[in-house]
């Protein structure tokens, strides 16, 4: 979402900029900036990983694994993958033009080549492993996102989490600056990683807001408590909802509404949270999961909101869904930890609270 927002908002700003989706299509509620064809797709990474006889296939076949309904098909097991299961694989990533993804590497060679570009921006860490080929191969400077890599990373089991990382910071010398969207997370990545300090750079993350309505009050009635991000176990919805029980039961009259993305993966933990829920004696219509949102859908969702909360339980790198419940009129009450602190400190929308601390967090509805 941040790297099609960045490319729009470039290229409005009269930039020749071009965004080349990899691993996956892009997934985000504004029009897609980015060209057609997929590069490191998912599907031939995996399978030219397991098997050397997926690295001499031809070019047609990549392209129908490559083709975005095939790895859309394929969506319901890659949310049952775990970080834990793909530690191999990661590795494979981050040894670049020496690992098994070579015929990969060249493909994206090839396709960069042919658009000649000035500079060569890698979305995240994962892909490091590619900088080396890519500067020698195009001769141009590589930059390289800082988007909470670590989450992913430090779930990786032994001994693939400590190669993975001693790849990363021997790739990282190949470039040339990173780009952090939040000052904490820049300290952080360059301690964790061993990143030259003077290239980590911090630009701060924007949203689109041209179709935001001007803010306005939801009814008073009853008092509404929001929630936008994925439902998982690290975004803290759990936590939310534990605050959520805390203060239905000192009498306020409130609900609680639930918007974002559910992978069949986390699908197990939804259940497990509506039952604590049911037998916690909430009627349904307290907490409700609307579901995935469209732009539309959730610009009239966050209307709906006094105020929005996504407390999560690790130290969020970026928080887009804060600047959109701004955007919006929203207040938002978050942890105070990750990029929080200096998002509120900016902005005066919203408050702190002790991470972990469901009756706190309640307490400051």
């Amino acid at each position: 979402m941040h790297d099609n927002r960045l490319v729009a908002a470039l290229r409005a700003a009269g930039r020749d900029v071009v965004l080349l989706p990899l691993y996956t299509p892009l997934r985000t509620d504004e029009p897609d900036v980015s060209l057609p064809r997929l590069h490191f797709g998912g599907l031939n990474v995996y399978l030219q990983h397991t098997s050397g006889l997926f690295r001499r296939t031809p070019a047609l076949l990549d392209r129908v694994f490559d083709h975005p309904l095939v790895l859309r098909a394929l969506g319901a097991l890659a949310g049952r993958t775990r970080p834990a299961e793909l530690g191999a694989l990661t590795v494979a990533m981050l040894r670049g033009a020496s690992g098994p993804l070579k015929k990969e590497l060249h493909k994206l060679v090839a396709g960069l080549r042919a658009l000649s570009p000035d500079l060569v921006h890698l979305p995240n860490l994962m892909f490091v492993g590619l900088a080396r080929s890519l500067k020698a191969a195009l001769g141009v400077p590589v930059l390289c996102g800082l988007a909470g890599e670590d989450l992913f990373l430090d779930a990786l089991p032994e001994p693939h989490q400590t190669t993975a990382g001693e790849l990363l910071r021997d790739s990282a010398g190949e470039v040339d600056g990173f780009v952090a969207l939040s000052r904490f997370y820049a300290t952080h990545a360059a301690e964790k990683y061993n990143l030259p300090a003077e290239r980590v750079h911090v630009i701060p993350m924007g949203i689109r807001t041209a179709d935001f309505d001007p803010p306005a009050a939801p009814p008073e009635t009853p008092f509404t408590v929001g929630y936008l991000a994925r439902l998982c176990p690290a975004k803290g919805l759990g936590e939310l909802c534990r605050a959520f029980r805390v203060l239905h039961e000192s009498g306020r009259v409130c609900r609680l509404r639930i918007a974002g993305y559910l992978g069949a993966g986390d699908r197990t933990y939804w259940r497990q949270i509506e039952g604590e829920l049911r037998r916690a004696g909430l009627p349904r219509s307290a907490a409700a999961y609307v579901g995935a949102v469209s732009r539309s859908e959730k610009l009239d969702f966050l209307r709906s909101l006094h105020v929005l909360s996504v407390p999560a339980v690790y130290r969020e790198s970026k928080g887009f869904y804060v600047l959109e419940a701004l955007a919006a009129g929203v207040p938002v009450v978050q942890p105070d930890h990750g990029s929080f602190p200096e998002l509120l400190k900016a902005t005066g929308g919203g408050l702190l609270c002790p991470p972990g601390d469901s009756a706190a967090l309640a307490a400051a509805f």
